[in-house]
């Protein structure tokens, strides 16, 4: 394809697969899509060695990094840098609770977790603009092709910083007023995120949010996501004015992904009704696969949800050894395992490469075109 969008991000297919595992942005982009690199909750140091692998990966083949800013946020830091001045504020009642949770599913709540987790005290505190402008000096060092924000306006710094790269600035938007703030804001890409999307998410579906962003989006390129799995899905997301995909759960099974081989069990075994909208994770509505873990916070017995950033910072250290008892084999933990994925997760079937997939999106797209041809010539 020769689109304005294709044209701005330097490739041939607008398929955008977001990640937060630098294999697979790797192996979209050398497959011919375009991988977008989660980067929220690394700290500088890290991204600046996911960076240079991806680099060395994709022999200058684009990609971009995608960062979370939320441009409201409850609670900051106030200067601080580490995480410690925010996990002090975490009631006791909380971590008694997630205590008893991993203690009645066989799991030790103070056991080690391995490696470094977003909830150590000597993390950068997590969604603060700080550790954001710190990751972006890292990022406009390296040859990305685009920058992406999520939870708001974008700040100044990336738009202005965007633009002294030459490089276009997305933002992800979940109603039609949020695009009409980012495009007076001055952003180059709209991303149209339905409620059928994994993480945080609205609650409008794709369906029905392209084309009202599209109305919106005074010629902005506008990319469809939230519940896109498939190239014929793709296909019907263009036929309605998108300019192309934002892509993100069809990753999490694949072979590259960085979800674990029971998360991945669970993929398969779902059906799209297995999501669900919940606070449990970040403290904002982001939508992950339902589980024991989901449940224990609806629960009436439950403290309550924490305003975001404290609500990561009790769940994460939690999700982690979680994770670790089940992939030891504790059978109590897998109902516990959870991660943020949409309700596309019903068109699993199995574990692919990631090349696998980048393909069977363009077959497929390819024939929604020759199917619409042929509807036209008849």
């Amino acid at each position: 394809m020769n689109t304005r969008l294709c044209r701005m991000l330097g490739i041939g297919f607008p398929l955008l697969a977001f990640s937060h595992c630098r294999d697979v942005v790797a192996a979209v982009s050398k497959a011919g899509g375009f991988g977008v690199f989660g980067a929220a909750s690394m700290t500088p140091e890290e991204l600046e060695t996911a960076l240079r692998w991806i680099d060395a990966q994709v022999d200058g083949r684009p990609y971009g990094v995608d960062l979370l800013i939320p441009e409201n946020l409850a609670i900051r830091t106030e200067g601080e840098t580490g995480s410690a001045g925010l996990l002090a504020q975490i009631p006791p009642q909380h971590r008694a609770f997630v205590q008893d949770l991993l203690r009645r599913h066989g799991i030790d709540p103070d056991g080690p977790v391995g490696d470094c987790h977003r909830g150590a005290p000597d993390r950068p505190a997590p969604y603060q603009h700080e550790s954001g402008e710190r990751l972006m000096e890292v990022a406009f060092r390296h040859p990305i092709r685009l920058i992406a924000n999520a939870l708001g306006v974008p700040p100044a710094s990336m738009l202005e910083r965007a633009r002294a790269a030459g490089i276009p600035c997305a933002a992800l938007v979940g109603a039609r007023e949020h695009a009409e703030r980012q495009v007076e804001a001055g952003v180059d890409i709209l991303v149209a995120q339905g409620g059928e999307a994994g993480g945080h998410c609205g609650e409008v579906s794709t369906m029905v949010l392209v084309p009202e962003v599209l109305r919106a989006a005074r010629g902005t390129p506008v990319l469809a996501a939230g519940g896109i799995m498939t190239g014929r899905q793709m296909a019907g997301c263009m036929a309605m004015g998108a300019a192309g995909v934002w892509t993100g759960s069809v990753w999490l099974a694949t072979a590259e992904a960085e979800t674990s081989p029971v998360f991945r069990e669970k993929m398969v075994a779902a059906r799209s009704r297995d999501t669900v909208r919940s606070r449990g994770r970040t403290g904002k509505p982001a939508r992950q696969l339902r589980s024991a873990w989901t449940e224990a916070w609806e629960d009436p017995g439950s403290p309550g949800t924490l305003p975001m950033p404290l609500q990561g910072l009790v769940s994460e250290p939690a999700m982690a050894r979680i994770t670790q008892a089940a992939e030891g084999g504790n059978a109590a933990a897998r109902a516990l395992v959870s991660y943020f994925v949409g309700q596309g997760v019903g068109l699993v079937e199995g574990v692919q490469s990631c090349r696998s997939v980048v393909e069977g999106f363009m077959q497929e797209f390819a024939e929604a075109l020759e199917d619409m041809q042929a509807l036209a010539e008849g």
